[in-house]
């Protein structure tokens, strides 16, 4: 029989329904990494190019003599064990993406080959699912839900997790430090994946507890030289109301300097109950509270860029039935109040020296 490793605790038999014969209070997997191999080396190359084109952000190549890989990040990933019921070709690599028709039309400027493009090639279907087979045999299935169609809703504008030439502001609490670096290291680790460079784009500023995160955090926000800010603190109720006034305190700074500023802030600050609760948001079963500020923080990086870069609904300029569109009613005021100044201005004239003079 298997040995209950120290610090779990067994549950009954049958209290969750998994067909495993023991089931713990712990999480052992801390995180997957998922992968897979191709047939050749242009196989390879192919992949690694179709890949980011369909929306799938790359880090770095890398070759290790023997063997090369690289690997991929999508926005929402999942793992989906599958055992088919009737005789189904087995395939490299199963994609579900949204957009399928434009996905395609980048298939086919690849000049990769389509083997089958069936589910729905009519726009009025939910769903679109095609293959497509590489040169040296590896064979990748894509499977595309259309947005807008039986319930799909439109994907909207959003943000993605490229870190890339992005610079990040780390404010890191030193109290409760035992946890804090712990969040640190997670939301360092986050922001490597997403391309950021650990040298020139993140910068850590340490603070002596959660109360001074948020002055921090205005002030390096004001700067003007990060995209986002990081804030990483640790709170512990005690047996005084201390706890209340301090939460209330740094969550309404942290917010106040994002809205005031533009600049999008994280909020990594844990305010838990016991110190269990801590340690299990600082990189155990619940995650790492770090990790996702960090994620989180690039996202809406990206996203304000993606926002900032949207062409204006209100123009100076005429529009097409040749009347002047809306402007602003600070805009009108403005004009109002400016107008006003010049006519009181013209009508006082300076009197002359010979007036000065009968006078």
């Amino acid at each position: 029989m298997a040995a209950v490793p120290p610090g779990l605790f067994r549950l009954p038999w049958g209290s969750l329904h998994c067909p495993t014969a023991w089931q713990y209070k712990k999480q052992m997997i801390q995180w997957v990494h998922l992968g897979m191999q191709v047939r050749s080396e242009e196989d390879f190359n192919l992949l690694t190019k179709l890949l980011p084109a369909l929306g799938l952000h790359g880090r770095d190549l890398e070759d290790y003599g023997t063997y090369k890989l690289q690997s991929f990040l999508p926005s929402v990933a999942a793992l989906d064990v599958v055992v088919r019921k009737t005789p189904h070709e087995q395939v490299d690599l199963e994609l579900t993406i949204s957009d399928p028709d434009t996905a395609i039309e980048i298939v086919k400027k690849m000049g990769l080959r389509i083997i089958g493009d069936h589910s729905g090639v009519e726009p009025t279907n939910s769903s679109r699912s095609f293959g497509v087979l590489l040169p040296g045999g590896t064979k990748v299935s894509v499977t595309g839900i259309r947005t807008g169609v039986y319930g799909f809703g439109p994907r909207g504008t959003q943000g993605n997790l490229n870190g890339k030439r992005k610079k990040f502001a780390l404010v890191v609490s030193r109290f409760n430090s035992f946890i804090v670096e712990r969040l640190l290291s997670g939301a360092v680790d986050a922001l490597m994946n997403c391309g950021a460079d650990r040298k020139n784009s993140i910068q850590v500023v340490r603070v002596p507890g959660a109360f001074e995160i948020p002055s921090a955090a205005r002030t390096l926000a004001e700067t003007g030289k990060y995209d986002a800010v990081i804030c990483l603190g640790c709170l512990l109720r005690g047996d005084t109301a201390h706890y209340d006034v301090i939460v209330n305190e740094v969550t309404r700074g942290i917010g106040q300097s994002a809205q005031e500023t533009g600049v999008p802030h994280a909020f990594g600050v844990l305010t838990c109950e016991t110190l269990e609760q801590a340690i299990d948001r600082a990189g155990l079963k619940m995650g790492n509270k770090g990790f996702e500020a960090a994620l989180a923080a690039v996202e809406m990086a990206n996203l304000k860029r993606a926002i900032s870069h949207q062409p204006s609904a209100v123009r100076e300029s005429k529009t097409s039935v040749g009347r002047p569109s809306l402007r602003s009613a600070q805009g009108r005021l403005k004009t109002v109040v400016d107008q006003a100044k010049t006519k009181s201005k013209s009508r006082v004239r300076p009197l002359s020296s010979s007036t000065k003079r009968k006078s």
